[in-house]
């Protein structure tokens, strides 16, 4: 039996690798973070794509750091021409925002991957419940499944231990 796919959008490589927040929210999406990674991870086959790498190693040079050598060992998924018209199409039809065209990406080679779950801290354009069916109908118009977008703590409850 093979393993589902997962595939990491950078938000969940931050919590997973940046310095304990004082905000409590943030503290606490740090937490279930490295929880899933420590608990959960090893269930799935893990994947991310140049785009992940590019924007984990961004920003400050010591986290930037950090997040890339997380990534280290974790197979890419290749942003290929059926991924931009997927992504283009999740933009153009507003299940996406324009100003998120980013996000789009990583949903559409998520999707054209066969990927089954699409991991993100993002709830504003990627995990938001009010987009998710705009989301699904342009990925299954585009003859795609859309991947499961989930938090790590959605994925975290998907068994009693």
């Amino acid at each position: 039996m093979t393993k589902p796919a997962v595939y990491l959008e950078t938000s969940v490589v931050g919590y997973a690798t940046s310095r304990p927040s004082r905000d409590l929210v943030v503290a606490a999406r740090q937490q279930i973070t490295r929880e899933w990674f420590a608990l959960r991870a090893q269930r799935y086959e893990l994947f991310v794509s140049q785009l992940v790498a590019s924007e984990a190693s961004g920003g400050d040079e010591e986290a930037a750091r950090e997040r890339t050598g997380f990534l280290h060992g974790i197979p890419r998924l290749g942003i290929t021409d059926p991924a931009g018209e997927l992504a283009a199409k999740l933009v153009e039809s507003g299940a996406v925002p324009r100003n998120a065209a980013e996000d789009a990406l990583h949903i559409a080679v998520a999707a054209v991957h066969g990927v089954d779950y699409l991991l993100t801290w993002n709830c504003k354009h990627i995990a938001n419940a009010t987009m998710r069916q705009a989301i699904e109908r342009v990925c299954r118009n585009a003859n795609y499944e859309a991947p499961v977008i989930c938090t790590p703590e959605e994925l975290m409850n998907d068994e009693q231990d």
